[in-house]
């Protein structure tokens, strides 16, 4: 049996390349939690693009619960940081924390992200966070960067005529401060 693992994901078009890279080695299932996405009708344009590629590669996906109010308490005092900045770090936690928690609560051994296929993102800061936080829930994390798959992914998001979206997702981002 292939080790189980839970991957968070942000969107479809950076699930691709993961699911690429993991497929022979992980059993995987998939974990939407992004209370940071506004609105809430790109939320839904996003989790929309998560599903149809979890059903292409016929990989379980489970959907948490929208936060949208936790996420703002949390990011509260951090709105005019640049993207990169505490924020995002915030962000990254809150989001890494809850996949951590439900793979506790499900029996998964292992928990990643897609987070760093993201071009803006920063690997080492996701990966060291993820580390942290798998190191306080007795879990593994997988360290990875996806960006090297980038090619990858936008070649297969084209021909699944995936909505590619053009912020991080939250509202300071889409403001332009971010």
């Amino acid at each position: 049996m292939r080790n189980k693992i839970l991957l968070h994901t942000c969107c479809g078009p950076c699930v691709i390349y993961p699911i690429e890279k993991l497929k022979e080695s992980y059993s995987l299932t998939l974990f939407f939690y992004n209370p940071n996405i506004h609105p809430e009708e790109e939320y839904e344009k996003r989790l929309k693009e998560a599903k149809k590629v979890a059903d292409y590669y016929r990989v379980p996906l489970i959907l948490a619960p929208y936060e949208r109010e936790k996420w703002l308490e949390m990011v509260k005092g951090w709105e005019e940081e640049k993207e990169g900045g505490k924020r995002c770090e915030v962000c990254f936690t809150l989001r890494l924390r809850e996949t951590a928690r439900f793979a506790k609560k499900e029996g998964f051994l292992i928990f990643g992200t897609t987070l760093t296929s993201g071009r803006q993102k920063n690997a080492e800061l996701i990966n060291r966070l993820g580390r942290e936080i798998a190191a306080k829930e007795g879990l593994d994390f997988l360290i990875a960067d996806f960006k090297e798959g980038f090619q990858v992914g936008l070649t297969i998001s084209k021909k699944l005529s995936l909505y590619r979206q053009k912020y991080c997702g939250c509202i300071y981002s889409q403001k332009g401060s971010g």
